[in-house]
This record gives structure tokens, sequence and C-alpha cells, in this order.
């Protein structure tokens, strides 16, 4: 940090002067595809974490019924990370910039890391410490992951002004559905072109390993290329763009803490987090419980028996070539769902009326959901998961164009990063919940019902598109 950090404190407002703050002036197409070109990188990474965890896992050993309990720690590290990434960028100005250092770092981080998940059956350990590696992997994964993401949102509140930022969002979750897109079917493609796609017991099959390695390769490329075109505006300058309220000049000299911004967040910050709340919940139980789902209603995967603590459970073999297969196609529907959301992004912005659009997003994402338990052909989930991709392409664009157009002065990464938990929350809920919720749904001696989880997500995208219309936009 420089010199120039206590400049954040004192703006250029021009008060007493007759001169309103400046204006941030509109940027060209590429320079707001610059902005968010790391996102591109970023989202590979976060796209092979999201598609292949359960099946890592699994293939590590681990019981359906505790499978959603793997996904408590990603979310509980980026509801402690990003705020403190917000709030650190906020008050940080360096020769490189602001929010860029913390992009960077986190990026590097993940790439390290990157090439040590996959690998957590193949060091010789036994189940329980290759699961526990295996754990705090994807801990620091997800962790840097957050670290790298959260900047990416920070920058386009910083630099691009109020006309611009629906635009600006739109190529950002275009990149990241492109991202994901590539993410998930590098297995599938590994496969195809000849990588193993089984492997020993309790050890990750090479495709899987590879698709980490190569993602690696790209996260660190794409953030690279962000860094050098990417010039933040200094601060003097930034403080013209982002006058300071009297109110925020006084919180300089008092320093609030996270918990008094969070209680002086406006209203639109709780009722969008409603919403997340439902949305993000749903998710959940889609990256949790798909590999399942399409193993034994698409793939018919074989069974194994398996005794735990005495007790008898029938899971899917995870050596069986069925059930690995079922994994590669899990990213193809992934992919699918990234394209429909990609197409629906577009559509997106036709429409004036943003709660409309996004309360319909998440109607039509709810019964793809919903239709995944009724199809049983591989080839038909491309509708399902093309129609969940709607719901998700209005996640990612029109909850931070509500909120950030109600966000004003010094605290805006800060308020990104407290909001952060409106997606973290309901995910460590939904995978607290996940096992007993399973658990209630599953016969003694029969293979748990993971379609079932596809279900109850549809359910609670219903509620999250009814809960849009308690959101009051502030333009």
């Amino acid at each position: 940090m420089d010199k120039h950090q206590s400049n954040v404190t004192t703006p250029q407002t021009g008060e007493g002067k007759g001169v309103g703050p400046k204006q941030i002036p509109d940027q060209s197409f590429w320079k707001l595809w610059n902005l968010s070109f790391g996102f591109f990188g970023v989202q590979i990474a976060y796209a092979l974490q999201s598609a292949n965890i359960s099946r890592i896992f699994s293939t590590l050993g681990a019981d359906p019924h505790k499978l959603s309990y793997f996904w408590i720690l990603p979310p509980l590290m980026g509801i402690i990370v990003q705020p403190i990434i917000g709030s650190c960028s906020d008050r940080t100005w360096t020769r490189f910039g602001r929010r860029i250092p913390y992009l960077f770092i986190g990026a590097l981080v993940a790439v390290l890391v990157m090439c040590l998940l996959p690998n957590a059956g193949s060091f010789g350990m036994t189940v329980g410490t290759a699961m526990v590696f295996g754990l705090l992997s994807l801990m620091f994964l997800d962790t840097s992951i957050n670290v790298a993401m959260q900047p990416f949102k920070m920058m386009v509140g910083d630099m691009v002004n109020e006309k611009q930022k629906g635009l600006a969002y739109s190529i950002q979750s275009f990149l990241c559905n492109a991202g994901s897109l590539a993410g998930y079917v590098f297995p599938f493609l590994f496969a195809a072109i000849g990588i193993s796609n089984t492997a020993p017991e309790g050890v990750i099959p090479p495709s899987v390993i590879w698709s980490f390695y190569v993602g690696a390769a790209i996260l660190i490329l794409c953030v690279i290329y962000t860094t050098i075109k990417v010039k933040e505006y200094p601060p003097a300058l930034y403080n013209e763009y982002h006058p300071v309220s009297p109110e925020e000049q006084a919180d300089a000299k008092n320093r609030p803490n996270m918990f008094q911004l969070l209680m002086r967040a406006p209203k639109v910050f709780w009722t969008v987090g409603l919403v997340q709340f439902f949305c993000w919940a749903a998710f959940m139980y889609m990256w949790t419980y798909t590999h399942g789902t399409v193993a034994g209603s698409a793939f018919d995967a074989p069974t194994i028996e398996k005794v735990v603590d005495g007790v008898k459970t029938i899971v899917f073999d995870p050596q069986s070539s069925a059930y690995q297969a079922a994994g590669d196609w899990v990213g193809i529907l992934f992919a699918v769902q990234a394209i429909g959301s990609v197409l629906w992004a577009i559509v997106i912005p036709l429409f004036k009326n943003r709660k409309l659009i996004y309360s319909l997003s998440l109607v039509i994402g709810g019964a793809g959901f919903v239709s995944t338990y009724f199809i049983h052909d591989q080839h038909a989930l491309f509708v399902s998961f093309a129609l969940i991709g709607c719901a998700w392409a209005a996640m990612l664009a029109l909850p931070f164009t509500i909120l950030t157009n109600a966000l004003k002065g010094g605290h805006v990464g800060t308020y990104l990063g407290l909001f952060n938990g409106t997606i973290c929350v309901p995910q460590i809920v939904a995978a607290s919940l996940g096992g007993i919720v399973l658990g209630l749904f599953t016969t003694s001696g029969q293979l748990a019902p993971q379609p079932l989880m596809l279900v109850l997500a549809g359910i609670l995208l219903f509620i999250g598109a009814a809960c849009v219309f308690v959101i009051k936009e502030k333009n």
C-alpha cells in the first residue's frame, strides 16, 4: 500500500465551486471486455470444481448421504474471504492498481491447488487421509477462486458508469458461462481423445486430473491478460468519479466495522438477498446430486453394497465405466446449461422490467430441475439443463446490476463482499441439510433417491421467483 492511500477519504467533489462530481466516461466494448476477460479463466477453475467435486469424493469413497457435507467448506470460505477482500481492496492503492493485486494472488494460489486436488487419491494415502487431503485442497481452491473472482465485480463498480453497468455485467456473464463451458467439457474431451476415464480403486481418473492441469494453465494466462490490459483509475481520479458523502467522511474517521455497515445496508441488499437464498440453495443441490441422478437414471450404473459403521448401504460402483462415463456426461449437461445461459443472457437486456425477466428466468429454471425426475435419456436431459441455464444467466447478471445501482461512495467493495454472503449462506445451509433431507427420502437397503433432490431444487427456484416481486429497485 503506498502513500496515495490517504486520498481515499479526501474526495474531489467540487463542493463550494458549483461543480458536481465527474461522470465516469463511456467505454468501448473491448475495454469492457478486457475488464472481465480474466473471469473466463477463473470460471474454468470454478466449473471444474463444481462439476467434479462430488465425483472426486465419491471415487475416494464418500457415502452419498454425506456427500453434501464436503460442499460446506467452499461457501464457508467464501463468506469469510470475500468481505475481507472487499474491505481491504477499498483501502488499497498500489502501483499495480486497487483490485488487481488481489486478483493475481488469488489466481496464483488457485493454479497451485488445482494441480494438487485431483491427485488426492494418487499419493498412496489411506481413504481417510486422502479425503482430508482432498478437503483441505478444496478449501484452499475455493478460497483462492473467491479471492480472484471478487475483484472483477468490484472493478465494474469502480470503472463503469451506471448506463453501461448492465452491459458490463452481461459481458461478465457471457465470459463466465464461456469459461464454464470449457471447464465442464474438459473431462469428456480428454476421455474422447484416449486419456483413461477409469482408474484403480480410490484414484481419480487421468481424464479428470489433466482437466485440472489444463484449466490451471488457462486461468493464469487469462489473469495475466487482464492484469496487463486494465489500468485502474489512480486515487485522485477515482475519488472524483466516486465522491464520498459527509456521512462516509465521518465513517472514515470512525472506521465502522462490517457489522455496522451491514446494519446500514440499503433495503435492496436484503430483498435481493432473499431471492439469492433460494436460488443458490437450489444450485448447491444441482452440483451435489446431478452425478448420482444421471448415473442412475440415464446410465444405469451398477451398484455395490458397502458396510459403514455396521450399516449396509447400496451405492454406485465408482470403478465402473458407466459411473465414470456419467461423470463425464454431467460435464456435458453443465456445458449445455452454460450455452443456455449465454443465449438467455442476450435476451435478458431486451426486457425493460428487470423484475419480470428475473422471476420468469427462475420459473423456467425451476421447470428444468423438476423435469430431470421424468427424463431418463441422456440426450433428452439437454432440454432440462438448457432451461436451468436461463435461471443461471439471471442469477449472474441481475442481482449485481440491481444492487450496484443502489450503492454509492467508499464502501462499494465492502458491500459487494458482504453481498457474497447471500451466495454463501444458502449454500452452507443447503449443504448442511442435504444429507438429512436425502436420508428422509431413502428407504433402508435401497439406493439413495438423488433425483428427488433436483426436484427440491426446482421448488426452491419457484419460491425465489415469487420473492423477486418483494424487491424495490433504486435507479
